[in-house]
């Protein structure tokens, strides 16, 4: 980068890298003094690369992990590939038209080896039909432009081509009833939602769980999870959905967390044949 360039905008995936190397700095016991010293920058230099504000080399991140003394190499190997990959991705096309959030959510599905999604009120979105992702970005509070919802579906239809695509995604969603009886749009567009929720369900690499209000309480049960794994364990994601952006969290303790409260969410589910039988049922019922 040119002196006085400005920095790129920060994506998903710079900014894990600087999380990672972060965490290998901080488990050295080094300070952002000696990670300057060892690539010969400023030190305020490293601290933007940890905030995931100005791109770092798949070179130059070996060279930290070895200062770092980091003897996972599948994990380093795996950070200085993200490092490296500058591609830009399709959903930069919506960038000022839809949140910075949704457009990290994009790149981190994007990248998954897999996801598993815990889904109370809504349809998970790469599940949804476009008249139900409308509809639920017209109840957007405070409410969205018609272009701004234009974008998200159209956003959120280039999302879901990760399940039918010629490699489709693994992909696990676990949803409570809740989401199947709420009618956005009205009962013929839920019902077409159903329709649909069955039809991908039939697919060899999606696994839907329906989570029936009789299954009582459960770890985690009022909240909407997405865990999106990485190319190794210690880079896998989890995306929790908050007022305002989502939020991001991928420390190891966090991660073993909401592993632990899917599993439980996953032992309550119906299994995938009885989730369709259910399914089926409220779809009749419309």
């Amino acid at each position: 980068m040119d002196a006085g360039e400005m920095p790129p905008t920060p994506t998903a995936r710079r900014k894990r890298v600087g999380i990672e190397l972060r965490k290998m700095r901080e488990a050295a016991g080094r300070t952002a003094g000696d990670a300057a010293a060892v690539l010969g920058l400023d030190r305020s230099k490293i601290t933007l690369i940890e905030q995931g504000s100005y791109p770092i080399s798949g070179e130059r991140v070996l060279a930290l992990a070895s200062e770092y003394e980091e003897a996972d190499a599948a994990y380093v190997d795996a950070v200085a590939e993200m490092a490296a990959d500058r591609t830009k991705g399709w959903w930069e096309e919506h960038r000022g038209l839809v949140p910075a959030g949704i457009l990290e959510i994009s790149e981190v599905e994007h990248y998954s080896r897999a996801l598993v999604t815990y889904q109370i009120c809504h349809v998970p979105g790469l599940m949804q039909t476009e008249d139900t992702a409308r509809a639920i970005f017209r109840e957007v509070y405070p409410p969205l432009r018609p272009l701004n919802i234009e974008a998200r579906v159209e956003n959120r239809m280039r999302r879901a081509e990760l399940l039918t695509r010629s490699d489709p995604l693994e992909y696990e969603a676990i949803v409570h009833e809740a989401a199947l009886r709420m009618e956005f749009g009205g009962s013929a567009v839920a019902k077409e939602q159903l329709k649909q929720l069955l039809a991908l369900s039939e697919a060899p690499n999606v696994t839907l769980r329906v989570l029936e209000f009789k299954a009582g309480g459960f770890k985690g049960a009022g909240q909407a999870v997405l865990y999106a794994s990485g190319p190794v364990p210690r880079l896998d994601t989890v995306q929790l959905d908050s007022v305002g952006s989502p939020a991001f969290l991928t420390e190891m303790n966090q991660l073993e967390n909401y592993r632990s409260i899917l599993g439980a969410m996953r032992d309550r589910a119906l299994d995938p044949s009885a989730s369709r039988d259910a399914i089926s049922s409220i779809t009749n019922s419309l």
